[in-house]
């Protein structure tokens, strides 16, 4: 827990990485709470296009587009952190901060957890000031109004602050949407040790620390693993990370003894190293974060002292994520086996293109991929021209209308008698897919708050 300064000494919190996505494990959170020794626990769930899927969540339920597992995480670890003070940050809230807390809020009274005040912070979304703005998509260079009744979101990358001012005002539960993945964690050790939001060298340290635990079970060996070149222990009871951090910035990278996994100078390293592309300049919110000077030292097992990271002012401008509706996905599969099956596929799929041109079905995109043979690496793999035992076919199409989706699913499943010879195990599903772009915005537009309630 949390270590007062005596008689000189450092002060240091630990802030445990309860999850690193949307849908992951969540009983490696709730052993952080009950073995942890936490200060706080965050749960990093939002990618690009997860908030745009929330957000048409939300235009179908208004009561909804928060982050689909929210009850089945918070029912999990409430009464551990309520019960030991461990204080909960994380961007569950997705589209919709405020019916995150409300329904926060009301698990907690399920649970008798009479006290707990859970914040909301919101201002992320900002759609309607994106058109009005007439911002620039960067990937094509149309402006977002361009997008017309397609668009569906548009969400601004928020920092620390307004985190901070909600664990200023007491919340034992802050509910974000759209925040910067580091910021989580950062958040926490500018309350904790009353960094101010111009103190660069910090900052930029603080979100060394939060990187590396935002993506939780990554750091721990889960996303290092490779069996034979890179063994890694117990994969099936992964534990998540901590994070030891003191008032300076450094920081300990450890996990609960005895859980699955390994933290060494390598998982670190790998993760240090995730999603950067310009070490000295790693922009977010909140600062420019140098990461060139850190420095990863093994100082006990599943321990990883972190130093050297630093940071210098923030940019003026924040990263909007854009979602908008791209239309439609139609997929269809099937397999075959025995001598000759992946001549028998390939034909198969020859006849499905041709069926799409009859039938008058344009798709936008098409790939036909044999799985096990080409669909990652297509004629650069070394299987290209392999002749596997079995091998499953799968055609997708991406369509402006769902119905042209739906025909490409049933023209794949007709092969089952129309041949070629010995198909099985059709399937066929339709979904509609989200396309996401950015933009960037003046920060001084951008007018987050925090809405505070108490059970």
């Amino acid at each position: 827990m949390w270590s007062p300064a005596e008689n000189g000494a450092v002060r240091t919190i630990r802030i445990g990485g309860g999850a690193g996505y949307s849908g992951d494990r969540i009983e490696p959170a709730v052993e952080l709470v009950d073995q942890g020794r936490l200060d706080y626990l965050i749960f990093e769930c939002l990618a690009e296009r997860t908030i745009a899927l929330a957000h048409l969540a939300r235009l179908r339920d208004p009561a909804r587009g928060y982050d689909p597992l929210l009850a089945e995480r918070m029912r999990a670890v409430l009464p551990g952190c309520h019960a030991q003070g461990v204080r909960i940050v994380t961007n569950m809230g997705a589209a919709n901060p405020l019916a995150a807390r409300d329904r926060i809020v009301a698990l907690a009274r399920e649970q008798g957890l009479d006290g707990l005040r859970v914040a909301a912070v919101i201002g992320d979304e900002i759609t309607a000031l994106a058109v009005e703005q007439e911002l620039t998509l960067q990937e094509t260079g149309r402006c977002v109004s361009e997008l017309g009744d397609r668009l569906v979101s548009a969400n601004a990358y928020l920092g620390a602050e307004p985190m901070v001012a909600a664990l200023e005002r007491g919340a034992d539960v802050v509910v974000t949407g759209r925040v910067a993945d580091p910021s989580l964690a950062l958040a926490t050790q500018m309350h904790a040790f009353g960094w101010r939001p111009d103190d660069w060298p910090r900052l930029g340290a603080g979100t060394v620390v939060g990187h590396l635990v935002e993506c939780a079970g990554q750091i721990t060996g889960g996303y290092y693993a490779d069996p034979g070149v890179k063994d890694v222990p117990g994969l099936g009871r992964l534990g998540f990370p901590i994070a030891e951090v003191d008032e300076r910035g450094s920081a300990v990278i450890t996990k609960v003894s005895g859980s699955g996994g390994i933290v060494t100078e390598h998982t670190c390293a790998e993760q240090l190293l995730y999603e950067v592309h310009q070490p000295d300049r790693y922009l977010t919110p909140d600062s420019s974060a140098d990461f060139s000077r850190v420095t990863l030292a093994e100082v006990g097992p599943d321990r990883v002292a972190v130093a050297g990271g630093t940071g210098g002012p923030r940019p003026q401008a924040l990263k909007v994520s854009v979602g908008y509706r791209d239309g439609y996905v139609g997929e269809g599969q099937i397999s075959y086996a025995g001598p000759g099956a992946v001549g028998r596929a390939r034909l198969a799929a020859d006849i499905v293109r041709e069926r799409l041109e009859l039938i008058g079905v344009q798709p936008r995109e098409l790939r036909c991929d044999l799985l096990g043979v080409n669909a990652l690496h297509g004629t650069a793999s070394a299987l290209a021209h392999a002749d596997p035992n079995e091998v499953r076919l799968r055609v997708v199409a991406r369509t402006d209308a769902r119905d042209e989706a739906t025909r490409l699913g049933g023209e794949v499943e007709t092969l089952l008698t129309n041949g070629p010879a010995g198909g099985g195990g059709s399937t066929r599903s339709v979904r509609e897919t989200v396309g996401i772009e950015s933009a960037s915005i003046d920060r001084q537009l951008v007018r987050p708050a925090v809405e505070l309630a108490k059970v």
